[in-house]
């Protein structure tokens, strides 16, 4: 609880450092700020507590994906001061905008009733959409924001429509009584049935599982790259943090007609992500169609949620988090100095700046869960949950789709080793550095210790 209390007050502290024009110190202390803030969430381990009347709980899942969800953010804002360096005057809107996002991700993983979550998912959306729009005079930004606020909005629709179509049949948002219901009830009400699919298609469209992935792809290109980098972290982090935890404490016991629409959409989303991947050639919609993929990976955790694999779903999250950051804190200099977002940006670079590509090459072999790196004991703790719950046939066509997956990863390091260099030098800053030192050595440091995080919720 004071986890998002704190970060709340953040976001209007940076808002209030523009009034009293200390623009210059909004992002160092934004970072000290919710370095702070990490710690103190951390205080919350193994003190469970429910605020609200029960509307948002502590435990050690929110306190874990809490956390990384703080981590993320922090990282981001570090790249941020370079990124929006010729935008000044507009900095303290967009780090006050994405702190509220983080907001609504805290409160994502933690609820215990469905109107937090709600409240959470369009905290987090609304604030979203300006950003994916935020650079005003391009086409492609405006039409990202206009689309994702599209959709977004009928998915909204559908999860408040279902929202209430539950509580028509349990008489509560509760997502405890409404398990409760479950349990008890021989045969579950059209109504209640009809509410539960509609909730669950509109957390399908959050996590951009197909079919509902349309949007991401022209999304992710179309938006900043810092926000794309933004987005296909914390939000897909904390979106399935919510989605594991509705199906968890809320759907567990359904029917099996949930758990065969989950499963079409899991195999789906797989094929969908890494087929349509490999014919992309501009990096950002390349990482879009590799996050559906990987939004496929983790279907397979909540299509094994009866085990309760929380702490692998964590691990994966974190090792696709720092993956992705990392591969981004690579390209946002490689986008500024060549003007381009295509893969081709990348060509020679491995001639050019060597360490540079180096680390470029170890995110992409994160990504497509290549040994020692925490991507392969993410998908590895995934398919031995899924094989425990007895999905031996779509792990093996998760596994397939990890082959296929290797080819496009590799799309961007044959670039970058096998292709002649052009004469654009990389300018690379400090911050950017950091940032992608820090994903590296962690990805390396959780392929060698995945007990780290895996043994978290034991």
């Amino acid at each position: 609880m004071n986890t998002l209390i704190y970060t709340s007050a953040l976001g209007f502290a940076a808002m209030l450092l523009e009034v009293l024009n200390l623009r210059k110190i909004i992002i160092p202390a934004m970072v000290i700020g919710l370095a702070i803030v990490f710690g103190l969430n951390l205080q919350d381990w193994n003190h469970p507590q429910t605020y609200f009347g029960d509307m948002l709980e502590v435990s050690k899942f929110s306190v874990g994906f809490g956390g990384l969800a703080i981590f993320i953010t922090i990282l981001i804002f570090m790249m941020a001061s370079e990124f929006y360096s010729d935008q000044e005057n507009q900095i303290s809107d967009y780090i006050s905008i994405m702190t509220f996002i983080l907001c609504g991700a805290l409160m994502m993983v933690s609820f215990a009733n469905l109107v937090m979550l709600f409240l959470g998912i369009e905290t987090l959306s609304i604030a979203l959409y300006a950003m994916a729009g935020s650079k005003r005079f391009d086409v492609k930004s405006n039409e990202a924001g206009f689309k994702y606020f599209l959709m977004g909005s009928f998915a909204s629709a559908f999860l408040l429509f279902g929202i209430a179509l539950v509580y028509g049949a349990v008489h509560s948002f509760h997502i405890s009584q409404i398990s409760a219901y479950i349990t008890q009830s021989n045969t579950l009400s059209p109504m209640f049935l009809t509410g539960m699919g509609l909730i669950i298609f509109a957390m399908l469209f959050k996590v951009s599982a197909a079919p509902f992935h349309f949007w991401a792809p022209d999304v992710y290109e179309g938006s900043p790259a810092l926000v794309t980098a933004f987005m296909s972290t914390l939000v897909k982090v904390a979106g399935f943090a919510a989605f594991y935890r509705l199906m968890t404490a809320t759907f567990t016991y359904g029917t099996s007609v949930s758990d065969m629409i989950l499963l079409i959409v899991t195999i789906l989303t797989l094929f969908t992500g890494n087929l349509s991947a490999l014919a992309q050639d501009n990096f950002k919609r390349l990482l879009a169609f590799s996050g559906i993929s990987h939004a496929g990976y983790m279907m397979l955790l909540i299509l094994s949620s009866k085990s309760f694999p929380a702490s692998a779903l964590l691990y994966y999250s974190a090792a696709y988090a720092l993956s992705t950051i990392a591969a981004f804190a690579i390209a946002l200099p490689v986008f500024k100095s060549t003007g381009s977002e295509l893969i081709n940006a990348f060509n020679g670079l491995g001639k050019k700046n060597p360490v540079l590509a180096a680390c470029m090459s170890i995110a992409m072999l994160g990504l497509a869960g290549i040994p020692p790196f925490a991507g392969f004991f993410g998908k590895f703790f995934i398919f031995t949950e899924a094989l425990q719950n007895g999905y031996f046939y779509t792990v093996l066509i998760a596994i397939i789709n990890s082959i296929i997956g290797i080819y496009y990863y590799f799309k961007v390091i044959l670039a970058m080793y096998g292709k002649p260099a052009n004469e654009t030098q990389i300018e690379n800053p400090l911050t950017y550095q950091l940032v992608m030192w820090l994903c590296v050595g962690l990805s390396l440091i959780l392929g060698i210790l995945p007990g780290m995080l895996t043994d978290l919720f034991n």
